[in-house]
Order: structure tokens, then C-alpha cells, then sequence
């Protein structure tokens, strides 16, 4: 029952950080949040399948429980992995990315980071910040890659500790469903 519970947290933790972002307004895409609070709500779902598949000793709930979980968990040791191998060069191209293909992300960053552009700024381009009645901004580059690389460790090591609760738990429901059910009739094993 602990690994249904380390999922409930995890699926908990998902929506709770998703609307704590939203509260606070550093998040302000809804797309971004809608996606975060659905993950959380289907990883619960999974979770509630695998506890009522386990207090009533049902072997197809069981099941469907054991393969999701071992989807989730190949996704997320990925994800994980991934978080963790990335060098600076890679963050700083995969940020510059992110930064050129989204415009209410980089509204929400040079707002809340007081910074304008990524690696330089123009004089004729906007800027949420309020640096820019001054025109004394730094870029957003330098400020983004050292949140950039302290967030990727932290979520890559979280992943990777949940992600290895998740194999326990398949483990373990794999064991219990080929137990005895202690309340069935004992001849019917036989």
C-alpha cells in the first residue's frame, strides 16, 4: 500500500505545484497548467485503480495497474535521465528555443525575472519588466540558465527517486497478484 500512496503524492504534489504556480502568477499559461493538473489527476486515477485492485484481490485491476505503472515508469526514468544528462550548451540551446517559439512564457519570465531579451535586448522591442522604464536591463540568458540548471537537477532527482518507488511497485503488485486470495475458497486452487 505505501507505493499506491508514493503515487497519490506524486499525482498530488503535481496538482498542488501547478496551481500554487498559477496562484502566484508565475505561471500564466493555462496550456502548461492544464497539462501539469491532468497528469496529476490520471497518475491519482492509476493510483486508486491499483488500491481497490489490491483491497479486493482483483487480478485484472491488478494487472492494468502493474502496466501503466511500468509506462510511468519508463517515461519518467527517462524524463529523469534526461534532466540529469543535460550539459550547459544543451540547456542554453534547449532554453534558447523555448524562449524564440513562446511569447507568453517570455512575458511571464521578463516580468518576474526583471529582465528583457535572452542574450541582448533592442530598444525598439517591448518588455514586461520594469527595468525597461530605465532601460537598464540585463538579458534574461544568464538569469534563466542559472535557475535552468539548479530546476532540471532538482526535478531529475526527484523523478529518479519516485521512478524507482514505481518499479518497486510493480515488483510487489506482480508478487501479490500471483498470491492467494485469503477470502476465496480454498478447493478452488486446487
Amino acid at each position: 500500500l505505501c507505493v499506491f500512496s508514493s503515487l497519490q503524492l506524486v499525482s498530488l504534489l503535481l496538482i498542488g505545484i501547478a496551481a500554487w504556480g498559477i496562484g502566484f502568477g508565475l505561471i500564466s499559461s493555462f496550456r502548461v497548467v492544464g497539462v501539469v493538473i491532468a497528469v496529476g489527476v490520471f497518475l491519482f486515477f492509476i493510483a486508486l485503480v491499483g488500491l481497490i485492485g489490491a483491497v479486493k484481490h482483483h487480478q485484472v485491476l491488478l494487472f492494468f495497474y502493474m502496466i501503466i505503472l511500468l509506462l510511468v515508469f519508463i517515461v519518467q526514468f527517462s524524463v529523469s535521465c534526461a534532466c540529469l544528462a543535460l550539459n550547459k550548451d544543451q540547456q542554453s540551446e534547449l532554453l534558447e528555443v523555448g524562449w524564440n517559439n513562446t511569447n507568453s512564457a517570455r512575458t511571464d519570465i521578463e516580468r518576474n525575472l526583471n529582465c528583457c531579451g535572452f542574450r541582448a535586448f533592442h530598444l525598439n522591442e517591448t518588455c514586461a519588466a520594469d527595468c525597461f522604464r530605465t532601460r537598464q536591463c540585463k538579458p534574461c540568458a544568464p538569469i534563466i540558465e542559472e535557475y535552468s540548471g539548479m530546476v532540471l537537477r532538482f526535478v531529475g532527482g526527484i523523478g529518479l527517486f519516485f521512478s524507482f518507488t514505481e518499479i518497486l511497485g510493480v515488483w510487489l503488485t506482480y508478487r501479490y497478484r500471483n498470491q492467494k486470495d485469503p477470502r476465496a475458497n480454498p478447493s478452488a486452487f486446487l
